[in-house]
């Protein structure tokens, strides 16, 4: 088998083809210039238009400031009960109500086992709050809540169980406070 050598070959005799020659684009000089004079003769078209229409404009302009200037003017009206109010008195019986403040807790978990009900406290922690572990007896055994509260206000509430949702501890509900 004989060794080839290409590049001690040299170049092939070969001439690349001639790059091929763009003619100009005729029928888009012919479409421009059609546009541009096309152009050319509607502006010298309405070149006279312009300052007859200007000048009824002015005028029309200033014939409505004048009716403006001429309105009539407004009528005074007299109403009745400005006079006739103050007359009337309303007694209004008030009963005193201690208005009942209603507390309310965010509870976020219910479990069978301390270490998970804890762990969830340790995760609110982390959000600033602060949450209690308490346990209850229930008809099946023992359950650790983890709570949050008491609230005085529901804003309040409200406010710190969409700062737990933001951090996706989801599932807390605001209750009346009754432990």
């Amino acid at each position: 088998m004989a060794h080839k050598d290409y590049v001690a070959r040299g170049r092939s005799k070969k001439q690349a083809p001639p790059p091929p020659q763009t003619s100009l684009p005729w029928l888009r000089i012919v479409i421009t210039l059609s546009l541009v004079t096309g152009f050319s003769y509607f502006l010298w078209s309405i070149k006279g238009i312009a300052p007859e229409n200007i000048a009824h404009n002015n005028a029309t302009t200033e014939q409505a400031q004048s009716e403006k200037n001429t309105m009539p003017d407004i009528p005074e009206e007299e109403w009745e009960f400005i006079k006739s109010l103050p007359e009337f008195t309303v007694k209004i019986e008030q009963k005193e109500q201690d208005a009942p403040t209603v507390r309310r807790l965010i509870q976020c978990g219910s479990f069978r086992k301390n270490e998970q009900a804890q762990e969830l406290k340790a995760n609110i922690a982390f959000q600033g709050l602060e949450a209690q572990v308490r346990s209850s007896q229930g008809s099946s055994g023992v359950w650790y809540r983890v709570i949050l509260g008491p609230y005085d206000s529901k804003r309040l509430a409200e406010k710190h169980r969409h700062t737990l949702q933001r951090a996706k501890i989801n599932g807390c509900k605001i209750w009346n406070w009754n432990l």
